[in-house]
């Protein structure tokens, strides 16, 4: 036991004696060898994660450079100083009027049919007016029995007008007669009026051409019931008739040309039935007032028309050749943007997009003419977004100097 318990305690003395204690040489080794695996710890996850941050940074540019969007820009076109404006406008007679019967009753005959030339005062149909001609019997039978009681007042006045200067009859007898005499003379004047008047009615049976002209419409037949409309009841037109020699053409005029359209101004009229051919006009007149309505201006247009080839009533385009007071642009169509704002276009100005507010004039389908807001050095987007706001970033993608173009 007492053996035992020496070795026990001599143990750790042994233990001590067999293990190695590392020296002062070995401990700057041991601190290298940590820190180059320290550093290889570094670069491992660097080598891990500085190619994700690179690519999500490129992503990002990437993903900056593809959200401004490439647009294409055309430039506006200049139109020439002297410009003609192309305008719709309606052809019409210099006289034309509706002819409507002045007396009841039935339509005896007519002589002219549409188509027909006629002169100022050519007959061109007569009315049957059995009442008015009992009505004009009766009458001339009251004028009879007016005058017949006019003569015995006028006897009666005289003989009372002698009896009283031998004091025959009295002073108030004799103004009864003569007050008589004065109602009797009205009573004969008015007849004579209802006569006349119903001799005029009884005139108007016959029916004139009021100048001449071409009938362009008859709207009665033989036998059809004739109603002047003097007691409330239809009136109805018979003939209608225009004197196509001369021909105004009306055209209504944008107000941006509106100080420009004045009289004396050559015009021209094209017709699609007369292709390549142009009937020189005159501008004689305007309304000198814009309409509300429309913002347009009324001019009116001589024409003459000695042959009678244009037809009144018809549509035409009215070239009207203005000063180059004015200075337009075109642009596409498809380069323009509608809003709540008003028409707009968008120019790339610096890299960024800036709505422009512009007044139109012409549209002539492809291209539109713009008459304010544009100084002509602008870069117009083609088909702009929806979405597209002054100050967004646009990159351009092709110029096109061809302001005409439509495409993208």
């Amino acid at each position: 036991m007492i053996v035992e318990q020496d070795r026990l305690e001599n143990k750790p003395e042994q233990v001590r004696a067999t293990t190695p204690v590392p020296s002062r040489e070995d401990r700057p080794r041991r601190g290298w060898l940590w820190l180059l695996l320290v550093l290889a710890l570094i670069l491992l996850v660097a080598g891990a994660i500085l190619p994700r941050v690179r690519a999500r940074a490129e992503l990002k540019n990437e993903t900056n450079e593809l959200a401004v969007p490439t647009v294409v820009v055309v430039h506006p076109k200049p139109t020439a100083p002297g410009q003609e404006v192309v305008l719709p406008a309606n052809v019409q007679a210099w006289k034309d009027a509706p002819i409507y019967a002045r007396t009841n009753g039935y339509l005896k005959r007519w002589y002219v049919d549409i188509g027909a030339h006629v002169k100022a005062g050519q007959l061109i149909a007569e009315i049957d007016t059995p009442e008015v001609n009992q009505q004009l019997s009766q009458a001339r039978a009251d004028l009879d029995t007016a005058r017949a009681n006019l003569k015995l007042s006028q006897i009666t006045a005289t003989r009372y007008e002698g009896l009283l200067k031998t004091d025959s009859v009295s002073q108030q007898d004799a103004d009864n007669a003569a007050g008589d005499l004065a109602a009797k003379k009205a009573i004969v004047e008015s007849s004579e009026a209802n006569v006349k008047r119903l001799q005029d009615l009884q005139s108007f049976q016959e029916i004139y051409a009021p100048f001449d002209g071409v009938i362009t419409a008859r709207n009665t037949d033989i036998g059809q019931l004739i109603d002047s409309g003097a007691s409330g009841g239809p009136r109805a037109e018979l003939f209608h008739i225009s004197a196509p020699n001369l021909l105004r053409v009306y055209a209504n005029v944008p107000q941006v040309y509106s100080q420009a359209a004045k009289p004396g101004l050559k015009a021209d009229l094209t017709f699609q039935e007369f292709p390549g051919r142009r009937f020189e006009g005159t501008l004689v007149r305007t309304a000198e007032a814009i309409d509300q309505s429309t913002r347009t201006l009324l001019v009116e247009v001589q024409v003459n028309n000695p042959t009678g080839e244009i037809f009144t009533g018809a549509y035409a385009e009215l070239h009207l050749k203005l000063p180059g007071s004015v200075s337009t642009y075109t642009i596409p169509a498809n380069a323009t943007i509608f809003r709540s704002e008003g028409l707009q276009v968008a120019s790339v100005k610096d890299g960024k997009a800036n709505l422009i507010p512009i007044t139109v004039g012409r549209d002539y389908g492809a291209t539109v003419e713009v008459v304010s807001g544009l100084t002509g050095n602008e870069n117009i987007i083609l088909n702009p977004s929806d979405s597209i706001v002054s100050g967004q970033p646009v990159r351009i993608g092709q110029a096109n100097s061809n302001s005409g173009s439509t495409g993208k």
